[in-house]
């Protein structure tokens, strides 16, 4: 549904200075899948947005909605867009901003009350429809942004930042969300550098950094891989880890970082310190399976 194809931009500035954005960048997302985005900050993911939105002409290479160029794309058919920042004038009240964006969106006349209050229901924002913009926090401002995307039931989603700003709870109901918006023919892309949202909602991680696709990674090929560094707590024995994990850094309270280089390893070394009559309480790796492929990933391309 949407494809890159050898994509690059090139940002030339008023003195004649070039810089590359985006660099040889190929992938496809499909129908029904939910695609993360991550990258460093200037790793040229609002690039990439922009380009499949159609605000920006690729350099080199192509970019296409359904077969079909973002513009004409989008101008035919609409896209559910969430951006990074979200704006909206500030005097304006939370339901008369979803009515001028239901408007924008095509919503006809007849309709736009009762999707308005789906909307509303949706994102939680019933105690706060008569609020000024200005009146919201940065959460519910989040939550507001998310109800103006989804007004309609657009093929593509691209969602940029979702979870910025919001809190545990509606972090929760993002995932749910994502979930209820799952469709055969819907392609969902969400750009995000909250690596364990990503992990938790995405089929496919595409990992980007200084313009170039670094690593695809599949969410549950990512859940199967070993992490190098884990953290163990010992509630008995402390004195024996270091003897065990010679590489042990000792964080106090009874806890360590320990490092292994695969799975096998880690449960060798975990039997010698049961023989030796240690009481773990928990082995947990320091970072999640994706946020160790991006660390991989990300290394690897500043060599």
């Amino acid at each position: 549904m949407i494809e890159f194809r050898g994509a690059g931009k090139v940002y030339t500035s008023r003195l004649g200075k070039s810089v590359r954005a985006l660099e040889d960048f190929s992938l496809r997302a499909e129908r029904g899948e939910v695609l993360g985005i991550a990258g460093p900050n200037g790793a040229g993911k609002s690039t990439l947005i922009g380009i499949a939105l159609g605000y920006l002409r690729p350099s080199e290479g192509t970019v296409m909605l359904d077969g079909q160029a973002p513009r004409a794309f989008i101008e035919r058919n609409g896209i559910a867009y969430m951006s990074e920042l979200v704006s909206i004038p500030p005097k304006w009240t939370v339901e008369a901003a979803i009515t001028r964006y239901a408007l924008l969106a095509g919503i006809s006349t007849a309709n736009i009350a009762a999707r308005r209050q789906e909307s509303i229901e949706r994102l939680g924002l019933g105690e706060h429809r008569s609020k000024t913009v200005k009146q919201l926090s940065k959460g519910n401002l989040q939550r507001l942004g998310l109800a103006q995307a989804l007004l309609r039931d657009d093929a593509i989603v691209i969602l940029d930042e979702p979870t910025h700003g919001l809190d545990p709870v509606w972090t929760q109901r993002f995932r749910e969300l994502i979930q209820e918006l799952r469709a055969p023919d819907r392609t969902i892309l969400v750009a995000s550098h909250n690596l364990d949202e990503l992990e938790r909602v995405a089929d496919r991680v595409a990992i980007i950094d200084r313009g170039r696709l670094q690593r695809i990674v599949a969410t549950d090929g990512a859940a199967s891989r070993v992490a190098h560094s884990y953290r163990i707590s010992v509630s008995r024995g402390v004195e024996y880890v270091s003897e065990v994990f010679t590489d042990a850094r000792d964080l106090g309270n009874g806890a360590f970082e320990v490092m292994t280089s695969d799975v096998e390893s880690l449960n060798r070394a975990i039997g010698a310190l049961l023989e030796r009559g240690v009481l773990l309480t928990a082995v947990t790796p320091t970072y999640s399976s994706l946020e160790t492929q991006f660390r991989e990933a990300i290394g690897e391309a500043s060599r």
